[in-house]
């Protein structure tokens, strides 16, 4: 009996393209479910620590400041959103408005800054302290799964606010 015959079957029986076609799925399942990937969340490996990150918000257009301030008190939360993934619920830790400075050059040809003139009375600029839990990975500190560097946008959301802040320094404590 002939391996293929002149109909391109296997042994008489089966069709060389069904073979095929079964040696593909097969070879497929094979590759889903018994071999390792290197796929996966980047948080699953590390340990957890507390955070503390420094976010800075620069221009934010608020009529008045001190209430939002006193509300950031009050609450002590915020909600976090990382690269538009939602991370949850963040601790304010502390937030104090920055003063607006100018470069003022000076006779002697050195540069001084200056408390700024101009009336802006409707842009503040803020330094904000968010604490929580961070896996700690060997690439960085990661907030739910997004990796969390300094230079990275957060945006924090409230009842009444919808901001962006920029992260400035990560604290691992």
């Amino acid at each position: 009996m002939a391996i293929l015959d002149s109909q391109g079957r296997l042994f008489g029986k089966v069709s060389i393209l069904d073979f095929a076609a079964a040696l593909v799925i097969l070879l497929v399942v094979v590759g889903i479910f018994f071999v390792p990937g290197t796929g996966g969340s980047v948080a699953q490996t590390g340990t957890t620590k507390p955070v503390e990150v420094d976010v800075l918000v620069r221009g934010l257009s608020v009529l008045d400041p001190n209430s939002l301030i006193e509300q950031f008190n009050k609450e002590k939360k915020t909600n976090l959103i990382i690269r538009n993934q939602p991370y949850g619920e963040i601790d304010i830790k502390s937030v104090k408005t920055l003063a607006r400075t100018v470069i003022v050059p000076q006779p002697d040809g050195s540069a001084k800054a200056l408390p700024d003139p101009r009336p802006d009375a409707y842009s503040t600029d803020m330094l904000m302290v968010l604490a929580g839990q961070a896996q700690i990975t060997k690439t960085g500190a990661v907030l739910g799964n997004s990796k969390i560097k300094v230079g990275t946008t957060l945006e924090l959301e409230g009842f009444n606010y919808d901001f962006n802040a920029s992260v400035i320094r990560i604290r691992i404590k």
